[in-house]
This record gives C-alpha cells, structure tokens and sequence, in this order.
C-alpha cells in the first residue's frame, strides 16, 4: 500500500510526496532528511490518499505537482484526512 500525502509547512508551504509509511515519512522530514523540507520545517500531515502501488501513486503525485496551490487547498478543504 502507497499513500501519496500533502505537508503543510512553515510560512503555509506544501509540499507533496508518496510513500509506504506516513508517519515514518514524516519523521524524516521533520529530521530535514529531504531538501524542500529541510528549509521549510513541515509542521502536519493535512492530506493523504491511498493506492494500492506505488506506480499509481506516483502517478497522482505527478498530477499534483503540476496543480496550482489554490487547487490543492480546494482539494484539502474537501477531504481534510490528517493522522499524524
């Protein structure tokens, strides 16, 4: 199972990503384990989706990335799922 998840991130930055494990995932963030994150301190998991591979979530994330922030907060404001 593969989740692709949006952080929000100090001074309102997101950022988006996919892997196995959400909170493990997260941790490294917050341990700057990954460069957008390592100068923009995620502080919550706001959104996450579930797929069965990581093909397809790839997939999604790709589709994502390419979204303007306002259509990303349209799609976070209708289906908040935070578990961190």
């Amino acid at each position: 199972m593969y989740y692709l998840y949006i952080l929000r991130c100090q001074r309102g930055k997101l950022y988006t990503g996919i892997t196995s494990d959400i909170q493990r995932r997260f941790k490294e963030h917050r341990r700057k384990k990954a460069h957008f994150t390592s100068y923009n301190l995620p502080e919550e998991v706001i959104y996450t989706e579930t797929f069965p591979d990581r093909k397809q979530a790839a997939k999604r994330e790709r589709q994502l990335k390419r979204w303007t922030r306002a259509k990303k907060m349209a799609l976070i404001d209708r289906g908040i799922v935070s578990i961190i």
